[in-house]
């Protein structure tokens, strides 16, 4: 073989599934703490958050109408085929790394690279957004008490206007109250997983409090009127690279319709994957981490469909407001005293999507470090006593503060749900592949119907990726283009298996 034939026989070597379970019992091991109810605490601590405090009333409003509660479930299932497909391997390969490790051992070092860099993403980006969306409901509570933070020190000093597609100052100084959370989640997410994964516990039980109320008391103040049309955007909404290939355009071009609506909400289930992130820290990862994915998407899905219902029954859809829509939906029905409960479950619901979202990352890093793609010394260090990843938990805590406090968030938001539904295509199409080449490994899950179910997740994750705007793929594939720089200037010739290879 030349020497040219070798490197890029390289790129692909597959990490032997042996030496991945080994990696959890090296020196740099997690501790383990978590059952299956902490896990699917985490879950849906991740995941129910911004998006139905948030996103639903855009998504109504512009895009699908009542049919949002069918883009739930369509985004919703497409979430089951992956999470079945990632039940499947974290109960194989019980370690940190979520989808990057299941790509390295499947499809070869260059594509666990890509997704591990697209796992960054996803889970940074996601972070400053969110931390800005809790400091937006942080200011609303504030103000109702009559305690008000000026524009100054609440707001990012940049804004992306899409129809300039320009940056614009706002005039303000720092988002405060955002890099303040993010300090405080950062220092929890130091002291240990323990303490961690109890915080997200109260916060979980304060925001599922919320949505049970919402959906029990709006249920009779909805007027079966509000629902028609039932789908005013039309039933499909899909583009390939900014063409419109079914269903009607809306505002710049972007694709409008219920599928176009699933799209949008996905952002709303992104989360649910960052539980097999704590693979490493479950007490029994081959039962509980299956456990914890697939119950915690499924209550989320239900819970979604019932409050966009009730939401959307309580106010005609193009009335919603774009910013609080349940607290304004209930102020508009003559209950302000509704607003302030929900908003308060809205700042704990946020709260504990933050602290998983910041969880998740450090973990990558740790399983990349472990595999010398990045410096190990920084990213694979974890604390003696608190045994957790806390020098990575600090620069991507700092990371995400820049992001929050000065970044211009509304530009790169999307961007996390493309590079989630890549991740997600990646793990489905490697279960198959995982089948063939080790068909005797140890599975204690298995996804079923293999090969249907994982083709289903490809297909689905796709047609959602279609469904968003071109201007999320040209900046998707902008953020791969830096990161393989970085894999060929650093990673690869620092990769622990190709060293081996060598010897």
């Amino acid at each position: 073989m030349s020497k040219h034939s070798a490197k890029f026989a390289a790129l692909f070597a597959r990490k032997p599934l042996d030496a991945l379970l080994k990696e959890s019992q090296d020196d740099t091991k997690l501790k383990r703490a978590l059952g299956p109810l902490q896990l699917i605490a985490l879950g849906l601590g991740a995941v129910i958050g911004v998006g139905i405090f948030v996103a639903t009333g855009s998504a109504a409003n512009s895009v699908a109408g009542p049919s949002l509660m069918l883009s739930y479930v369509v985004a919703g299932i497409t979430c089951v085929f992956a999470a079945l497909c990632y039940a499947e391997f974290a109960s194989m390969v019980p370690v940190a790394g979520s989808a990057y490790t299941y790509a390295y051992a499947t499809m070869g070092e260059f594509f666990a690279w890509i997704i591990g860099w697209d796992l960054v993403l996803e889970y940074g980006v996601a972070s400053a957004a969110v931390g800005v969306g809790w400091s937006s409901y942080f200011k609303s509570i504030a103000e109702t008490i009559g305690i008000n933070i000026p524009q100054a020190l609440s707001e990012s000093p940049w804004r992306y206007n899409t129809e300039i597609g320009q940056f614009v100052s706002t005039g303000s100084i720092i988002n405060l109250p955002a890099a303040l959370v993010i300090i405080v989640i950062t220092a929890i997410l130091i002291k240990g997983i323990s303490e961690s994964s109890a915080f997200n516990v109260i916060m979980v039980c304060i925001k599922l409090a919320a949505i049970l109320f919402v959906i029990a008391a709006g249920i009779f103040l909805v007027n079966s009127a509000n629902w028609e049309p039932f789908a005013p955007f039309g039933w499909t909404g899909v583009s390939f690279f900014g063409y419109n290939v079914a269903g009607q355009a809306g505002q710049g071009g972007a694709p409008t319709g219920m599928l176009a609506g699933a799209a949008i909400i996905f952002f709303a289930y992104i989360g649910f994957d960052s539980v097999s992130t704590c693979t490493e820290e479950a007490k029994n990862p081959r039962r509980d981490v299956p456990i914890g994915i697939v119950v915690s998407l499924l209550i989320c899905t239900v819970l979604y469909v019932g409050m966009t219902a009730v939401l959307t029954g309580m106010v005609k859809y193009n009335e919603l407001d774009l910013n609080a829509p349940v607290a304004i939906a209930f102020r508009q029905h003559g209950l302000g005293w509704a607003e302030m409960i929900i908003s308060a479950a809205g700042v704990a619901g946020i709260t504990s999507v933050l602290l998983v979202m910041m969880l998740s990352g450090p973990r990558i890093f740790l399983a990349m470090a472990r595999d010398g793609l990045v410096p190990k010394s920084l990213f694979g260090a974890v604390h003696p006593k608190f045994q957790t990843p806390w020098k990575s938990s600090i620069l991507i805590g700092f990371f995400i503060l820049l992001l929050a406090s000065f970044g211009p968030i509304d530009f790169l938001l999307h961007l996390t749900n493309i590079g989630t539904l890549l991740a997600f295509v990646i793990v489905c199409a490697a279960v198959p592949v995982m089948r063939y080449t080790h068909p005797d490994a140890k599975r204690p899950f298995k996804c079923p119907w293999v090969p249907v179910i994982p083709a289903l997740g490809v297909i689905t994750c796709l047609m959602l990726m279609f469904s968003l705007p071109v201007g999320n793929w040209w900046r998707l594939l902008g953020w791969l283009g830096l990161g393989v720089v970085i894999y060929f200037a650093y990673g690869f010739r620092h990769s622990e298996l190709n060293k081996f290879r060598n010897r």
